[in-house]
């Protein structure tokens, strides 16, 4: 994949559940490596349907979905785990596991992946030092604020620096300034060159900070231009 490749490309795709009507119709987008997006619309717009399809937890109706130059409608399936490594995912709620400290947690991408356990402790205890959480290493994630454990979220969906990183609603459970201070995290990922997709109902944050927006609605997709704030978030680390 060259630096030319949009990491994802969608064309016409739409999405249905069972015999239901589609949730998703015609929609059609790019994106850049290297790019940052937010992802807006009303509840039950199909935000979520879209990303999916994004991590490839699900498949399209119909329309051709490439990730990373790859079409997902034809690629095999020893092909599937090797795109889904490229791709970090911030869930809505978390789903931490209960029974492992934020260490472990955040290190599972790479133990699944092999990676020498000298190696694992270095690079998990420099992101949890990144994202303010030296201090609550050990701690499981029961005893953690709702910020912390959106940190620990993010803290693994990106230890293995992937390519495509996407959140779903990662402010929602946080106050404003929290909030802002968990862009700041995708902000300096995106520096690295990770292209972020960010599903937020949050407008006023969307406003701020500036970048391009695909606004789901009535199940159609537009994408905006954005007018970057720079700047912005400087003293919020």
């Amino acid at each position: 994949m060259d630096s030319k490749t949009p990491i994802a490309r969608f064309e016409n795709v739409g999405l249905r559940y069972g015999l239901g009507p589609e949730v998703l119709q015609d929609v059609s987008f790019s994106l850049k490596p290297g790019s940052f997006h937010f992802l807006v619309g009303p509840s039950g717009a199909g935000k979520s349907s879209l990303l999916k399809l994004m991590y490839l937890a699900m498949r399209p109706s119909r329309g051709l979905v490439h990730l990373f130059g790859h079409d997902i409608q034809t690629a095999t399936r020893d092909e599937l785990p090797a795109l889904r490594r490229s791709i970090g995912v911030v869930f809505q709620d978390y789903r931490l596991l209960d029974h492992l400290s934020t260490f472990d947690n955040v290190a599972l991408p790479l133990r699944v992946a092999n990676v020498k356990e000298q190696d694992i402790k270095r690079h998990v205890e420099e992101l949890l030092a990144w994202v303010g959480l030296k201090d609550h290493m050990h701690a499981r994630p029961p005893t953690l604020s709702g910020g912390q454990k959106q940190r620990v979220s993010i803290a693994r969906a990106v230890i293995s620096r992937p390519k495509l990183l996407m959140a779903d609603e990662p402010t929602g459970n946080v106050d404003d300034r929290m909030g802002f201070r968990l862009m700041h995290l995708f902000e300096e990922l995106n520096k690295l060159g990770t292209t972020i997709v960010v599903a937020t109902h949050n407008e006023a944050m969307v406003t701020k900070l500036g970048h391009p927006v695909m606004r789901i609605q009535s199940g159609g997709l537009t994408v905006t231009p954005g007018a970057r704030a720079e700047g912005l978030l400087q003293g919020l680390s």
